[in-house]
């Protein structure tokens, strides 16, 4: 992923999720990158191209001990 690629998929993100302590830094991988909400480790987020057609694959985990009592 390109870096105005990262630029341009973060901007979406913190629009899409009202929210501009979403970021995107750059991970192991050159077609991955790493989501953050402030300084929280969040996701993943994969760049995927398949017959000339690009598109962004966000992946969360949630641990079940950190999901709220009801």
């Amino acid at each position: 992923m390109t870096s105005d690629e990262m630029k341009r998929v973060q901007a979406y993100m913190r629009t899409k999720f009202e929210n501009d302590a979403v970021t995107l830094k750059r991970g192991g991988k050159e077609d991955m990158v790493e989501v953050f909400l402030d300084d929280e480790f969040i996701g993943t987020m994969f760049r995927d191209e398949d017959e000339g057609e690009v598109s962004y694959d966000f992946n969360m985990a949630i641990l079940e001990f950190d999901l709220p009592t009801l």
